[in-house]
């Protein structure tokens, strides 16, 4: 049984009477309420704007998106401007041009820095406009010195308050989308400025490092902390081995940094340009997806053993997925009691760098100190993630630098590269093998469905294709806000498989178990889930449960390429989805603990299986699977 379960916030369909209005002389019927914006889009009339955002509330705030209205005095802004009878509407008269124009002027005369030099040079939504409206000169004068303190503390985001517009998307992205608070707004008149609420820096506030802020500022006020000088330098130093992991979500979104349609995939062309760019090996962190899914499916295991079979009533049920940095310091600042639920899994940038420092460099004979350690991510948090002290179990830091796909594609564009030219090429061995249930992780819902393909058949010893046609278990896929699954496990059961052997005597203890497991992405959809288990709700019968903390999964991250919206997201996901269905057309394994990579990793490294002492001290942190803290130093 599937259940969407919407948002208490959300609003009602609207139902009712359409209306006819006119916009430039063409006939539009639309539903009452639609805004003009809205209608002008349906027919095909174009707009500019800056405050607005598909995935936001409007609020009309920079009038840039004004129109004249038959019967209005003044010029109304499309964005909210609500269509409840027919009404004309014109959209580019010269009173409008002219308005557009002094807004623009307006905001340019505010706005410091050189756009020469600015990251969002060829970007910016404002650079853009001015050039729509054919602004060659500072008509209010320009503004050469900086007056606010620019905000770069952070292993993250960088936050310009000079270059800010106050069309206030980040301060809504925060609220509306994520359900953090950490930015608001301060002043009056003149002095108006968006800030932290307690004036402080990011680093210091409740700021979670997702980004999505980031993927929603028109300008450069939200950039992430660029680390290409620093990659480029490990590149040139002959001393060091530089390695590059990369994600399955920039490999979906990448190409739209060199024109691609959105969900144009680029995983095979990527190789050989970071091979051209100077790394010594290119791995897919999906193969650390499918070590993850196995250390996590065991897990869950072995928590529903002990809740189910002998009692424990400390067991910390439902479990939490761990994969999601930005989610995990979520929790760790707004529900710290719920900490014990998370898995103790790192995400699969941390396990793999750990390998690389370890496993890898012994292999190969390379002294730690000198590999570089370099993971391609969609998220922004994923640089505060390898930035924590405590996730440095090879001895060293297991992720020296991550790159967002945007810093990507920018260093490819920085060496020539055009990235849909180049020829395809396979990743690197011993890192080089992965299933289609890792290339899922880059979606949300993509998590828990590895983690069910794998689970389900260990226990029931039949092909998942049995109980789901292809192994699509489409159930937790989509994008409503949070999905809640119920999966009977069948009444045959097969044998432990040998590699969890220790872990329990048998599987009789599941037979006919009803599973109850959710998909949530975004934190404000994530606060009202945690807010409903503490509160005794239906979620507090979960078992599992996936969290992601930016819209869509990972490949919604806030390092993605700019622009985002909900179509593009569906897009991206396509993708992936293409990708894992490759994979068992061409009889490759689309189930994690089908790839010979991890199985050989266990046969020469985690020799004691899954959830063992070597996998502990290496993969995992410090929750034990009953909920337990152990104290700092010592390993679950």
């Amino acid at each position: 049984m599937t259940t969407s379960i919407p948002l208490p916030t959300e609003a009602p369909a609207t139902v009712g009477a359409t209306v006819r209005a006119t916009i430039n002389g063409r006939e539009v019927e639309v539903g009452s309420g639609t805004t003009v914006l809205e209608a002008a889009h349906a027919c095909g009339v174009s707009i500019p704007t800056l405050c607005h955002h598909p995935d936001l509330i409007d609020v009309g705030v920079c009038r840039v998106c004004v129109v004249e209205v038959a019967g209005q005095k003044n010029l109304q802004p499309s964005c909210v401007f609500p269509i409840t009878e027919e009404l004309e509407v014109s959209t580019h008269t010269p009173r409008v041009a002219a308005a557009r124009r002094d807004i623009i002027d307006l905001l340019l005369s505010e706005h410091c820095g050189d756009c020469r030099t600015c990251a969002r040079n060829g970007t910016c939504e404002l650079q853009d406009l001015a050039a729509d409206y054919g602004v060659d000169h500072y008509r209010f004068g320009q503004r050469t010195e900086p007056v606010f303190v620019r905000d770069d503390t952070g292993p993250s985001i960088v936050f310009d308050p000079d270059k800010c517009i106050l069309c206030l998307r980040c301060v809504r992205t925060c609220a509306e989308l994520q359900g953090v608070w950490a930015l608001g707004v301060t002043g009056r008149g003149a002095g108006v400025r968006v800030t932290t609420f307690a004036d402080l820096p990011l680093s210091s506030e409740f700021c979670i490092n997702c980004g999505q802020c980031l993927n929603r500022c028109p300008t450069a006020a939200l950039t992430a902390v660029d680390v290409t000088a620093r990659v480029r330098a490990a590149l040139e130093d002959p001393r060091k081995h530089v390695v590059i992991q990369t994600a399955p979500a920039p490999r979906a979104a990448l190409g739209e940094e060199f024109g691609l349609p959105p969900g144009t995939p680029v995983t095979w062309q990527l190789n050989t340009a970071l091979r051209e760019l100077g790394f010594d090996k290119v791995f897919d962190t999906t193969f650390a997806a499918d070590l993850t899914i196995i250390e996590e499916g065991v897990e869950l295991i072995e928590r529903l053993y002990h809740a189910l079979v002998l009692g424990e009533p400390d067991t910390a049920l439902p479990m939490f997925t761990s994969c999601s940095p930005g989610w995990v310091k979520f929790l760790e600042h707004g529900f710290p009691e719920y900490l014990p639920h998370l898995s103790t899994c790192k995400s699969p940038q941390q396990m793999f760098g750990t390998l690389i420092k370890t496993w890898y460099a012994d292999r190969n004979g390379l002294d730690p100190a000198d590999v570089v350690s370099v993971a391609l991510m969609p998220c922004v948090a994923k640089k505060f993630e390898a930035s924590r002290p405590e996730l440095t179990d090879s001895g060293f830091a297991d992720v020296d630098l991550v790159l967002t796909a945007r810093e990507l594609a920018k260093m490819l564009r920085q060496q020539g590269i055009d990235l849909p030219s180049e020829p395809t090429s396979d990743f690197d061995d011993p890192f080089g093998t992965a299933t289609g249930s890792g290339v899922i992780f880059g979606a949300t819902g993509g998590v828990m469905e590895a983690a069910l393909r794998t689970v389900l058949e260990l226990v029931t010893g039949e092909p998942v294709e049995d109980l789901y046609a292809h192994a699509d278990i489409t159930p937790v896929r989509g994008f409503d806000d949070v999905r809640l699954v119920e999966l009977t496990i069948p009444d045959a059961v097969g044998p432990v498989p040998s590699l969890l052997a220790d872990l329990v005597p048998d599987w009789d203890w599941l037979r006919g178990v009803t599973l109850r497991v959710a998909v949530a992405h975004g934190t404000a959809t994530a606060r009202r889930v945690v807010e409903d288990i503490r509160a005794g709700g239906r979620f507090a019968g979960c078992h599992f449960i996936e969290f992601m903390a930016c819209p869509g999964g990972c490949l919604g991250g806030g390092g993605q390429p700019i622009p985002t919206s909900l179509e593009i997201r569906k897009a991206r996901a396509r993708a992936i989805y293409a990708e894992d269905a490759a994979y068992g057309k061409a009889g490759h394994a689309r189930k994690s603990h089908e790839n010979p990579a991890v199985q050989r990793l266990y046969a020469e490294l985690l020799t004691d299986g899954p959830g063992g002492a070597t996998s502990h001290r290496l993969l995992h942190t410090g929750y034990t699977a009953r909920g337990t803290f152990l104290p700092t130093g010592q390993k679950g």
